[in-house]
């Protein structure tokens, strides 16, 4: 499952992964959603849509570095409401990074 929902905060996106989301398909959002606004909230409930959520990351970091664009991203907790019940989800932001990163 891939979902992107215009949210108030300043981040134009949040893009929702599940543990059956194409890595390449959430690397192209997230790329497209980088060149864009700079900046993307992924979030991800579960080890599963955890771990496709980084793997989409790395994919679009090596989409995104043709572009000469460098990102990295931070991880956090949240708590969210998940079929009315309250669930803990990673949130990873993803960033810009105005250092050229070492190989």
């Amino acid at each position: 499952m891939l979902e992107s929902q215009t949210t108030k905060s300043p981040y134009a996106d949040l893009i929702k992964v599940s543990g059956s989301s194409r890595t390449t398909a959430v690397a192209g959002a997230i790329a497209g959603i980088m060149r864009q606004y700079s900046s993307a909230k992924v979030q991800a409930v579960g080890a599963g849509a955890t771990n496709q959520a980084v793997k989409a990351i790395a994919i679009a970091r090596r989409f995104l570095l043709d572009d000469g664009i460098h990102i990295f991203f931070i991880p956090s907790f949240i708590e969210i409401e998940l079929n009315e019940q309250e669930k803990t989800a990673i949130c990873l932001l993803v960033e810009i990074s105005h250092t050229t990163p070492k190989p």
